[in-house]
């Protein structure tokens, strides 16, 4: 139950012995604005904590398509672990061109923090996942401390890159069908074109540009990141999604890549589901 009198619960439905919850607040880093975010909480003994597994969702998407669509649930629960389900995007900021297109602006983050002045008051996923969302969460339940990623699509860029840049904080990453170049794809450029003030900027929200800069610099990290990719993906033939150029970055590192490529799977809910299990034990194993 949340304490925090700033966070508001607005809805409160059981399932398997635990709840999902559904909580709206005043998000000082998207400017001012009501977020929204689901919460599967499992059944806990008194004084039990449980660890945090967050999912970013993809464009288009809102804090309710994981958690309804992916079968998740059943499995979070056996392992008695929260499942976190943030929006896409803040709401409602009234900036330029944000309701035009389905894959700018409201729904469509991108899991950045925007420099163009257009966009910096509101647009700033990335510190709204990473900084605000997890301290709210950890401030108002019972966790653990412990908390990983994942993600699908956008949601999957948004997963790799939250993992990379912040060592330590994530247990692992995983991502179904991730964006893994966006400053090569469309999506990608558009989104960093309208969101970021420079071309010089975009590196450092790209997976495979922050694992190619790793390697430049002499760096590297122990990392382990799971990837299931659709071989019926629409959006892998239109080079929306490159998953080619991070597996190849990531050779030479200390970088463990699972990649697996499942036959005839393409981008939808059905593709999440069949491989949930999978990743949500991959989460549950590294938080150990």
């Amino acid at each position: 139950m949340a304490e925090n009198k700033a966070l508001s619960k607005v809805k409160s439905q059981k399932v398997l012995g635990g709840y999902v919850e559904k909580y709206i607040h005043t998000s000082s880093t998207l400017g001012g604005l009501k977020a929204s975010f689901n919460l599967f909480i499992p059944h806990l003994a008194d004084g039990e904590k449980a660890n945090v597994l967050m999912f970013l969702s993809g464009l288009t998407c809102t804090e309710e398509n994981f958690i309804t669509k992916a079968g998740a649930i059943p499995h979070a629960a056996e392992h008695k672990i929260f499942l976190l389900c943030p929006d896409t995007s803040p709401r409602g900021a009234g900036c330029p061109e944000e309701d035009e297109n389905w894959d700018f602006g409201t729904g469509a983050g991108f899991y950045v923090n925007a420099t163009n002045q257009r966009y910096s008051k509101f647009y700033n996923m990335y510190d709204y996942v990473n900084k605000e969302l997890i301290a709210l969460v950890n401030d108002n339940f019972p966790t653990s401390g412990k908390i990983s990623v994942f993600g699908h699509s956008m949601g999957g860029h948004g997963a790799l890159i939250s993992y990379l840049k912040n060592p330590g904080l994530y247990a692992t990453a995983s991502a179904y069908a991730p964006i893994c170049n966006p400053c090569l794809c469309p999506w990608g450029e558009k989104c960093f074109g309208g969101f970021l003030d420079s071309k010089e900027e975009w590196a450092a929200y790209d997976a495979t540009e922050l694992v190619n800069a790793m390697k430049k610099e002499g760096k590297d990290m122990t990392a382990n990141i799971l990837i299931d990719q659709g071989s019926a993906d629409g959006f892998l033939e239109k080079k929306q999604l490159l998953p080619e150029n991070l597996i190849e970055a990531c050779k030479g590192t200390s970088i463990t890549l699972n990649y697996r490529l499942a036959d005839g799977y393409d981008h939808s809910y059905y593709f999440i589901q069949t491989f949930i299990k999978d990743h949500i034990e991959h989460h549950v194993n590294a938080m150990k």
